[in-house]
């Protein structure tokens, strides 16, 4: 058959750069935009030129950094609620929009612009392997045209291509993967419709496509590059086999599954039966990660995300693949995230501009970390920053304390990157931050999981894995966990759970782990009860149930929490600095501790001032003394009180509305004080937590966009009670 012509317009690219270099630390590409293209080139003369096909591979990834793709909506919209990512929310009513506390419909505007652009991505890989692989210039030839053959006489593939084309397949799964595991069955193929037709496209069995993406990334790993002679800005052989060990991961782990007799139901849990052997496939290709030795975990927990708001990409350490965002062009990584920065007329009294900070963190995520970790008081931010106007009108910055029903999840923020690469007082969104879409991290902990599953019980390999995540956030190690997750197959899956629920909040990890494993329905009750019980001030009788499951060792943090009140004070940097230097025992990522257990935060941006808190993890009772602010040489001024999770209403005797219906589609509270559970669509009262066993299948599945089901005529159909 006779390949229809493409016209080169479908190509204009965004110019990221394709070489790089090895290990190490490197400044982060200048990202900018090349739409210059010749409009009228044919296929036949894109794919005759390495330049030409260069550029139109770089067309294709132009397509994974949309806002409505991976530049946003994956950061923040579509990470479900869970004990760490949450977006609060007080409505006590159906929407059409809010996924996060699953209660939408198909009318929801972001469902369609995801799935829109996911889809867009798909054909513009299908399109570049495609005539990729159809080029003339995918086999090597000699001066004078002829194939060159290897020792058994087979044509030898071109090594630049057998690169790119494999990361085209990469891109090409990532969005796959991302879309079976929110939409479950989804229409699947590889074809472009240039070749395909416009017929529309069949829904596939999500195993079917798991192991479709399985298959074209093994065949594509062995011919890419590794980033250890390229960079993780673009895709890689460890990348590749690391997304095999993801997709097989959550193909041999629980998903939720129509019942296709009775369309009110939310469908039930199952995972394959030969779900062994996606385990082993998961482990074994991370062990081809793990072994080929070119990423390590050398650097500090902090500044594996601090260096990403710089701009700087390294190679050799944890990041694996980094969506590489365009500087004041592409992402809104570090604008959803950290901190808020509030503007006044569109302008920001630094050189920073607004930070929005909607990506937040749940506001007990902080209490369910183990004493000393480091990413706690780095990850959880309990501050925020707005103006204020000087006695001579003049306005100027100033920190505020975030007392309310979340934390600020300060992995990334535009405010970490340093004042001379800021993006201007006037910007918001676009921050060319990458976002890491795969960490070496999960590699080891992915391993970690596997090997427990098949071995029924942890190996010597394994508990390595875990100890190397592990350790890298304690300054000692922690040891006394390895040790305690060594004691059973169920202990070690519960131990690399909990690392991982420490290790990749505001990922978009924890409720994919959760449903994963066929936890989410537990978790999520237990996250509402502590909204619940501190909201109640701790009189609802389920508070040693809470305790029972968060802390196995009894220790009761939930009962101090209602009325809780901290104190705090401004300080600037230098006078942190001359304090560190002669009091503090212990240098930690995010905050310094000293002798009286008062946390003070040195953060990695130097320009503004700095919050110190005292006790933020227990009440206070009443305020330090003065000893015990100038000690080390602060100057005296008055500590602030701030009263916690006052979040009791005098007036109905209840807790408000946020601690309510934040989780709204899967538990919530009535007006009178009875507390419901949803079983396909129907609220079932409980007085008692019930049984895990007992709890109906979290609906986290998204309905397909009610736009696409009308262009398909009948041939797609919503499930899942939609």
């Amino acid at each position: 058959m006779k390949k229809k012509l493409l016209s080169y317009a479908a190509y204009l690219t965004i110019a990221l750069p394709l070489g790089g270099v090895g290990g190490g630390l490197l400044t982060s590409c200048n990202d900018y935009l090349d739409v210059d293209a010749p409009s009228k080139s044919t296929v036949e003369f894109v794919y005759s030129m390495k330049s030409e096909v260069e550029r139109a591979l770089n067309g294709v990834y132009a397509q994974a950094l949309v806002n409505n793709l991976y530049g946003d909506k994956y950061q923040n919209t579509f990470v479900l609620n869970s004990d760490v990512d949450i977006s609060i929310n007080a409505s006590r009513t159906h929407s059409h929009t809010t996924y996060r506390r699953f209660d939408c419909d198909d009318q929801g505007g972001d469902i369609l612009s995801f799935w829109t652009a996911a889809y867009n991505l798909i054909e513009y890989c299908n399109k570049f392997i495609t005539y990729a692989e159809a080029s003339p210039i995918y086999y090597v030839t000699d001066n004078d045209g002829e194939y060159e053959l290897d020792g058994n006489g087979n044509k030898i593939a071109d090594a630049d291509m057998l690169q790119w084309i494999g990361e085209a397949k990469c891109l090409r799964a990532m969005a796959y993967h991302d879309l079976v595991v929110m939409f479950g069955d989804v229409p699947f193929t590889f074809e472009p419709t240039d070749l395909r037709g416009t017929e529309t496209i069949p829904v596939a069995d999500r195993e079917d496509i798991q192991k479709a993406l399985i298959a074209d990334l093994q065949k594509a790993a062995p011919g890419m590059s590794s980033t250890a002679s390229t960079t993780v800005e673009r895709c890689s052989k460890e990348f590749a086999q690391g997304l095999i060990a993801r997709i097989a991961l959550t193909a041999g782990g629980y998903s939720l599954r129509p019942n296709k007799n009775d369309p009110r139901s939310y469908g039930f849990m199952k995972r394959p039966d030969n779900y062994q052997d996606y385990y082993r496939i998961a482990m074994d290709y991370a062990d081809s990660v793990i072994s080929s030795g070119t990423h390590q975990l050398r650097l500090s927990y902090q500044d594996v995300f601090v260096n990403e708001c710089n701009y700087q990409v390294v190679n050799n350490d944890d990041p694996i693949f980094e969506i590489p965002f365009a500087k004041e062009s592409t992402g809104n990584t570090g604008y959803i995230q950290g901190p808020t920065y509030n503007s006044y007329e569109g302008k920001t009294v630094g050189p920073w501009g607004k930070c929005g900070g909607s990506m937040q963190l749940n506001a007990f995520y902080r209490f369910l970390f183990r004493q000393g970790d480091l990413r706690r008081e780095f990850v959880n931010g309990l501050w925020y920053y707005s103006y204020f106007t000087n006695a001579d009108g003049a306005l100027a910055d100033s920190i505020y304390f975030r007392n309310d029903y979340y934390c600020h999840n300060n992995k990334w923020s535009k405010l970490w990157t340093a004042e001379s690469s800021a993006l201007g007082d006037i910007t918001e969104g676009g921050t060319g931050i990458n976002y890491p879409y795969m960490r070496y991290a999960d590699i080891l902990l992915m391993y970690a999981e596997a090997a427990n599953e098949l071995n029924g019980g942890p190996t010597a390999k394994a508990v390595q894995c875990l100890q190397t995540v592990h350790s890298r956030a304690f300054i000692d190690g922690d040891p006394d966990f390895i040790t305690a997750a060594q004691a059973s197959k169920e202990a070690f899956q519960k131990a690399v759970m909990d690392e991982r629920k420490w290790e990749f909040a505001g990922e978009n990890s924890r409720w994919r782990d959760l449903v994963r494993t066929n936890t989410y329905g537990e978790e999520l009750v237990y996250s509402f009860l502590r909204y619940y019980a501190v909201g109640m001030n701790c009189g609802t009788g389920y508070e040693d149930d809470i305790v029972a499951h968060d802390s196995p060792d009894g220790t009761d943090y939930i009962s101090d929490l209602p009325g809780m009140r901290v104190y705090y004070h401004t300080y600037n940097l230098e006078e942190a600095n001359a304090y560190a230097l002669r009091m503090f025992r212990a240098q930690l990522y995010g905050y310094h501790v000293d002798d009286g257990g008062n946390i003070t935060q040195k953060y990695p941006n130097q320009s503004f001032q700095s919050l110190r808190i005292f006790n933020a993890y227990k009440s206070a009772g009443s305020a330090p003394i003065t000893s015990q602010i100038t000690r080390g040489g602060f100057s005296a001024q008055a500590w602030i009180p701030a009263d916690m999770y006052a979040w009791f209403n005098e007036n109905t005797g209840l807790p408000n509305d946020k601690c309510k219906y934040t989780f709204y589609g899967y538990i919530r509270c009535d007006d009178n004080g009875n507390l419901w559970i949803i079983r396909d669509g129907a609220l079932t009262q409980f007085n008692s937590i019930p049984a895990a066993s007992d709890l109906p299948p979290v609906r986290y599945i998204l309905p397909y966009p009610n736009t696409v089901l009308q262009r398909a005529a009948g041939v797609y159909k919503n499930y899942y009670g939609y």
